[in-house]
């Protein structure tokens, strides 16, 4: 019996992909959170990822990311495997990924927080 090979799905050149598309794509939390996870472990099937979403919510945000030139999906016989374009990527958008990927998360404004009144009459 002879193993499939691995079918990489289509996805686009990056040398026609806009900043505005991969900026979108990224904006979202969730796909925000894949691109991170699979940067940190390389490579994961869809199913291995821990979402707090459906997996056919986790199957659209796979495909979005892959239709934005994020990430590169192959099929591993029933499997899909991804993982993120970081070197098409860092060619492409120079130091993008990095900052997006490096970005602290925005401070939740606190009502109680004694700072945020201070000043407010003034």
């Amino acid at each position: 019996m002879r193993v499939s090979e691995a079918v990489r799905l289509p996805q686009p050149d990056l040398a026609r992909v806009d900043i505005g598309t991969v900026l979108h794509a990224l904006a979202d939390p969730v796909r925000l959170r894949i691109v991170r996870m699979l940067t940190e472990v390389g490579e994961a099937a869809c199913g291995a990822l821990d979402l707090p979403v459906k997996p056919s919510t986790v199957t659209h945000h796979m495909r979005t990311l892959r239709e934005s030139g994020l990430v590169e999906m192959e099929l591993r016989g029933n499997t899909r495997v991804s993982k993120v374009r970081r070197e098409e990527l860092d060619q492409r958008f120079p130091g993008l990924l990095a900052a997006v990927l490096d970005a602290r998360p925005a401070i939740a404004d606190d009502p109680a927080d004694p700072a945020d009144t201070e000043g407010a009459g003034q």
